[in-house]
Parts: C-alpha cells; structure tokens; sequence
C-alpha cells in the first residue's frame, strides 16, 4: 500500500504532503501526495516499479524552473531528482545525470576547454529539463549538442536514445511524447580556449541579467515563440508589463517573463497567463502558446 512507500524504501528521502512550492523556482504549488529524492538510477527503477505496481501515477521533476504546480499540488509520487547531479569528462564528452544543474554543466564544459555548450551558461534548469524540453537561448539549442541520452520507461525498462530518436524539435522531445524519465545525457563537445569560451559565456550571462528579472522568482520564458513574431514584444506592445493579479506580474524589465511579486499563487500565474493571451489575441490575433509546463490538480 502506498501508505507504507517510506517503511518500503527507509534508504530514500521521501516526504509525505510535501509543499511543492518549496522546490519551484516560482515559489508556488500545492502538495505532493508523496514526494522522493532518488540518488542514483537503482532507487529510480525501485520507485518507479513500485508506482506501476501500486497504480501510483508519477511525475518527475528536475530543478523545477520552467514550470508551474498547481495550487491543488500533484497526486501520486512526484520524484526530484536533483539529488542525481554526477557530472564527468570524457575526451570531448561531457556526461552529465539528470538531475545536474544545467549551468553546471557549462562550467565542467568551460573548465575543461570544451566549447559549444556556451548558450546554456544562463539556463537555470536540470538536464532532464534541458532534455525533455530541447532547451535553448541565444541561438543554440541542446539538440546541437547531445549526442545520447539514458532514459527509463514507466515499466522501469533502461535504454538509450541517440540525437536523432530523441526527435527533437522547437520546445519539444521524444521524451515527452514517449513519456520517458531522462536519466543522464552525453554532450559531443568540440575543444576550444578556455579564455574564448569564459569570455563568451560572460557575456551572455551579463545579456542575461540585463534583460532578465533574474531578482524576483519566476518560471523562466512563459509562452513560445509564435511564427513571424516575438512573445515578449507582442505583450510589451499591448501596454500589459506591469499587469498584476494578486502577486504575480507582467515583469516590467522582460515582458516575457511573469513574477511573483509578493506571495503570488500558482492560480495568481495562471489568471495572469490567461489574460495575457487574450489580450494579445484581440489586438494582434496572435495565439501565445505556453512555453512553460503546467501540471497539477486545481484547487
């Protein structure tokens, strides 16, 4: 019974109605029903054997930074895996687990001259994360760079997809649509100079946090980019930067960005998401389409 998951697994940090909003980077979302921090892929395959067995559904989460919990939180067993953070070195291969940080891994990179890895120097996710959602910024995007990735099915199976069956594509994995877990990635790097590559990620940090609302919380990017257009311009130019529901807001430094300005709600984010949309829908006739991803029960 799942009521005993903690006596089952006495080796794995699991909590019981754990508030989620301790672990977003929006600082907002309800309780998991039952929430663990695998450290390695055993206890990973113990978990998720145990949820299919038990009919426990089950989320995964990484750094939880491009993402949104509802304020009803998550039923089953959410898993976080930023306990799994090894990150090694292999020739030109950056090997990274899943639950790595993903800026991490661009100063592993960095540190041993390898170069290509730069654009995600500012990326705050996990490398499931960057995975499961094709990450990018500044041009690049991780489809340019992984060569395999390690992912485990939801019946605990273990194999390994290359660049091109993971299918990527804009904001898009096979591993959302095949509903793996990402278990680690390997990165083909190309060697360059040290110098040139901290040089290049410096500045794209110092872009960063000055177009960026990198001192409130927020999600990251809220809505994708729509064909011929930019999101954030679109939001800017319907006068909406500055807009607040309850303590979230249209950031007035990037209009792309939503923040929690004072103890907003995950609901707080979701009006603010809706109104947003059908503003710039009735000006400019232009669908936004949420980059972020929005899972959970309503409350």
């Amino acid at each position: 019974m799942t009521e005993n998951i903690q006596t089952t697994f006495p080796e794995i940090n699991i909590k019981k109605d754990a508030l989620l909003s301790q672990y977003t980077f929006t600082h907002t979302g309800g309780p998991a029903d039952w929430l663990a921090f695998p450290k390695n892929v055993d206890e990973m395959k113990q978990l998720v054997t145990y949820a299919k067995e038990q009919q426990l559904p089950i989320t995964v989460l990484g750094n939880a930074s491009n993402l949104i919990v509802k304020d009803g939180g998550i039923a089953g067993l959410v898993l976080i895996l930023t306990a799994m953070k090894d990150i090694s070195v292999s020739d030109s291969t950056v090997t990274a687990d899943a639950g790595a940080a993903y800026i991490e891994v661009t100063k592993v990179a960095r540190d041993h001259s390898l170069s290509g890895i730069e654009f995600a120097a500012g990326i705050p996710g996990s490398v499931g994360g960057a995975v499961f959602m094709n990450a990018g910024a500044y041009g690049g995007e991780t489809r340019n760079v992984i060569s395999k990735a390690t992912v485990m099915d939801r019946d605990g199976n273990i194999f390994e997809l290359n660049n091109q069956e993971l299918d990527f594509g804009y904001r898009h994995s096979a591993v959302q649509d095949q509903n793996l877990i990402v278990l680690s990635a390997d990165f083909g790097l190309i060697p360059g100079d040290y110098e040139t590559i901290k040089a290049q990620m410096d500045d794209l940090n110092a872009r960063r946090a000055a177009k960026q609302p990198l001192d409130l919380p927020s999600c990251g990017s809220v809505f994708k980019r729509p064909e011929g257009y930019f999101a954030g311009k679109l939001i800017h130019d319907a006068g909406l930067q500055g807009y607040t529901s309850g303590g979230a807001q249209v950031s007035k430094k990037h209009a792309g960005f939503i923040v929690n300005i004072n103890n907003g709600t995950a609901t707080d984010y979701l009006n603010v998401i809706h109104h947003v949309q059908q503003v710039v829908k009735e000006k400019f006739g232009v669908e936004l389409e949420t980059e972020v991803r929005i899972i959970g029960r309503d409350k």
